[in-house]
């Protein structure tokens, strides 16, 4: 059955076979501090537009019309989160899914199994939305050593790249998460993937691609300095841009490809060679350029970037989200609440770096260790100023398939259990776009869907051990356990 939340497809004019992320360019920035989520009130769960641009439309709710017809299943567990509040239902909860759909959530008691629905009993466990992962890149996975992974990137094709990108989409959803927006990959193989997902050729999450991140010359989305012998020097396909005619191409060009989103580095970062981690890398016309071409053309907009001089200049901009924010100031955070910017601050990518410091190139050495302890303060800044908190990992600097071990990175620095549960499913869902479609348990909704044993709001690193996937009705993993009547 293929997911009804269908992305646009592309053309092949480029498309070639399938090729590796860039190492420095499209996987970047490392500490990234998280943000406690504050409570849910209408002022903090919208976003309003950017004054200098339309809206981007979010998706339309699910026609039921235009389901697939499947046999009904029952989900059955002791508790459910729902995506939305602060609590678990608790005594026995089912959930019926038709088509695709939710038909009906709540507790056991109430809801009634059509005649020939099979029932799946998950026993002691809680059931939650499929969770979102705002931050990763699917099409590469870093290792423990650099100077290895430097090398794949210049000599394994991408065909063979995309066998390894396929696989890693298996492991992030087997981890729970049921989309992820992919923010910076090479070559197209992002867009493949996605497609290949959607056409059931390849088992993985609903995919939001980007294409090839946008920056300057030099910058965080540029190769590293390789002898210019050696490369060919990238352009605005590759997302490379200098002035804002230039710029507005480069958005063009990603979405002529296939971009559900646009990702821009607004300031350096912390696994590139050619520049500082937290200075300015885009002028104020060239960031507003970005932003508003994207925006017309129905696209948010993502911005990495550690410091925050760049941040101010991204927010003004408009952007729709801050990736990392090593550096921000008290006064940037209130800026970001005051426009409805999400931070999303991928705890996961700073600690992955931070455990294998000293293999990296002493320049990304001091610029991980800057971010790094620069992540505490800028954390609790966050948590007081209640600027929206989504949930990503930059997973791929991180191994795939250990995406939840954010829920606890965000927690021990004091954020609430509910609070990244919500970030990671219904504060994401409104990020992306797709509120009306996924995101929360709510009936005529995609059954998306996972369970973990216990109660999360007790043991968050519960989410570490997702024991059920359910991605627009269709079953990926199953415990043993589990039985059908």
């Amino acid at each position: 059955m293929r997911d009804p939340l269908r992305l646009p497809s592309i053309s092949l004019g480029r498309f070639g076979a399938l090729a590796l992320v860039s190492v420095v360019g499209g996987i970047t920035g490392c500490a990234a501090p998280a943000s406690a989520a504050p409570a849910r009130t209408a002022s903090t769960e919208a976003r309003p537009p950017a004054k200098h641009a339309p809206a981007v439309a979010a998706a339309a709710p699910i026609d039921p019309s235009t389901m697939p017809k499947q046999r009904a299943i029952v989900l059955r567990a002791a508790r459910l989160f729902d995506g939305k509040g602060d609590n678990v239902v608790e005594g026995g909860v089912a959930v019926v899914v038709e088509n695709g759909l939710i038909a009906n959530v709540g507790r056991a008691s109430s809801v009634a199994a059509p005649a020939d629905a099979t029932v799946i009993d998950l026993g002691d466990s809680t059931l939650l939305p499929g969770f979102i992962d705002a931050h990763t890149h699917v099409s590469f996975e870093s290792s423990d050593d650099f100077y290895r992974d430097t090398y794949q990137f210049l000599h394994r094709f991408p065909a063979e790249q995309a066998h390894y990108a396929a696989a890693s989409a298996r492991k992030i959803l087997d981890a729970g998460f049921t989309t992820v927006r992919d923010l910076g990959s090479a070559h197209l193989l992002d867009v493949g993937l996605r497609n290949a997902i959607q056409d059931e050729q390849v088992t993985g999450p609903r995919m939001l691609v980007a294409v090839h991140a946008i920056g300057a010359t030099g910058g965080h989305a540029d190769d590293d300095p390789y002898p210019p012998a050696f490369t060919k020097e990238p352009g605005p396909f590759e997302g490379i841009c200098n002035g804002a005619d230039m710029c507005r191409m480069a958005v063009r060009e990603q979405v002529k490809y296939g971009a559900d989103i646009i990702k821009v580095m607004a300031s350096g970062g912390v696994l590139s060679l050619a520049d500082a981690v937290d200075t300015p890398q885009l002028t104020p016309d060239e960031l507003s350029a970005i932003v508003e071409e994207a925006h017309h053309l129905g696209k948010k907009v993502a911005a990495h970037c550690h410091g925050d001089t760049a941040a101010k200049l991204a927010v003004q901009a408009g952007v729709d989200s801050i990736e990392h924010g090593s550096f921000l100031k008290p006064d940037t955070l209130a800026f970001m609440k005051s426009k409805g910017t999400v931070l999303i601050p991928t705890f996961l990518a700073g600690a992955s770096t931070g455990a294998k410091i000293d293999k990296f190139p002493p320049a990304i050495q001091v610029k991980a260790r800057a971010a790094n302890e620069a992540h505490a303060n800028m954390f609790k800044a966050a948590l007081r100023s209640g600027v929206i908190i989504g949930f990503g990992t930059d997973s791929a600097v991180s191994r795939h398939g250990i995406n939840a071990q954010e829920f606890a990175l965000m927690t021990a620095d004091g954020m609430a259990p509910a609070a990244a549960l919500r970030a990671a499913t219904s504060v994401n869902a409104t990020l992306l776009g797709i509120q009306a479609q996924t995101g929360t348990l709510d009936k005529g909704k995609l059954a998306d869907i996972v369970a973990v044993p216990g109660n999360p709001l007790k043991d968050i690193k519960q989410t570490e051990h997702v024991h059920f996937v359910m991605r627009a009705g269709r079953i990926s993993k199953r415990p043993e356990i589990a039985r059908g009547m």
